[in-house]
């Protein structure tokens, strides 16, 4: 997969001049975030920052 991930509610999701995928959250509540989940993720292709951004969703709802 070359593309950022498109399905990603809620995140601004790009890629860098160096090639690398970012993506940040535009707002988690205050307490999940002093929870340690994370508004800012990035990888080294579009799946795994898919693979990201999943995992702190599910973070961010608690879920194991």
């Amino acid at each position: 997969m070359s593309r950022p991930p498109a399905d990603a509610p809620g995140w601004i999701v790009f890629r860098s001049d160096a090639g690398r995928f970012w993506a940040t959250r535009l707002r988690f509540d205050d307490a999940i975030e002093a929870a340690g989940v994370w508004r800012t993720v990035d990888a080294d292709d579009a799946a795994t920052l898919a693979a990201l951004i999943a995992e702190q969703e599910r973070r961010a709802r608690r879920d194991p």
